[in-house]
């Protein structure tokens, strides 16, 4: 069964181009969803749950079905795992299509690419702020202030507020220097 499915997004807030895209497949069943959130996709779910062996979700762009390269790896190993397909039109994309039936592996490779990238960009400007001599992380309280926020505490005469408002030390702080 072709499946057709839809949601607003800033380009196409009432669906048109991707009903007009759509429309010219005759799917047996096209699924809107009521708005562009991607966090309360129901529509998408439960076509997703209901989707069955042979079935084709088809898709005007590739964009109205996935909010990330993570969350298409997601759908396509569902779809796969049922033994349903996948089209986007404006993309050319068919996983029925044997010259396509590795398109799962590649997003998946694209989505460690990206991690990747993402890991060693970081590693990098890690390294390069610790040769300009930035140290990474939040800066240390000074030793002062934790000082008197320690000798406060186990006075018993301050609240965590007072010594707060005193030191600037923060509880959660304080008890991690008390523990050493």
């Amino acid at each position: 069964m072709l499946i057709g499915y839809v949601r607003p997004y800033r380009g196409d807030l009432n669906c048109e181009y991707q009903l007009e895209n759509l429309n010219k497949l005759n799917c047996a069943t096209i699924i809107t969803e009521e708005h562009s959130s991607d966090k309360k996709r129901k529509q998408l779910i439960k076509m997703i749950n209901n989707i069955k062996k042979g079935d084709v979700i088809v898709v005007a762009k590739l964009f109205s079905i996935a909010d990330s390269t993570r969350h298409l790896v997601e759908l396509l190993e569902e779809m796969d795992m049922k033994g349903a397909y996948f089209q986007s039109l404006s993309e050319g994309i068919d996983t029925s299509n044997p010259s396509w039936s590795h398109f799962t592996e590649m997003v998946k490779d694209l989505v460690q690419f990206q991690s990747d990238v993402i890991s060693e960009n970081t590693k990098e400007g890690l390294y390069e702020a610790k040769q300009k001599g930035i140290t990474a992380g939040r800066p240390r309280k000074n030793d002062e202030s934790i000082h008197k926020a320690i000798k406060m505490y186990e006075s018993k005469k301050y609240s965590l507020s007072e010594i707060k408002k005193e030191t600037g030390i923060s509880k959660s702080t304080l008890y991690r220097y008390l523990e050493h």
